[in-house]
């Protein structure tokens, strides 16, 4: 893991195309804008591992459901 220092209005870039500017600190809370293509997803950690729990709840589901058609219970 990288480890920065920034100060408010300071930028972070990733690769070509993806900035982080920290927009405001206060507290124990930053604020911070992340600029990307559109073809780049962004999600809160909590929530991305929500959805990857959910997709592969999903093809289970999926998988009992072929199992049953296939006469495989």
């Amino acid at each position: 893991m990288l480890v920065l220092t920034r100060k408010k209005g300071e930028v972070i870039k990733i690769g070509d195309d993806i900035e982080i500017t920290i927009i405001a600190s206060k507290g124990e809370q930053v604020k911070i804008g992340i600029s990307a293509p559109k073809s780049v997803e962004i999600y809160r950690k909590e929530v991305y591992e929500e959805i990857i729990a959910e997709n592969q709840q999903a093809s289970v589901d999926v998988a009992t459901v072929m199992d049953l058609f296939k006469g495989n219970n």
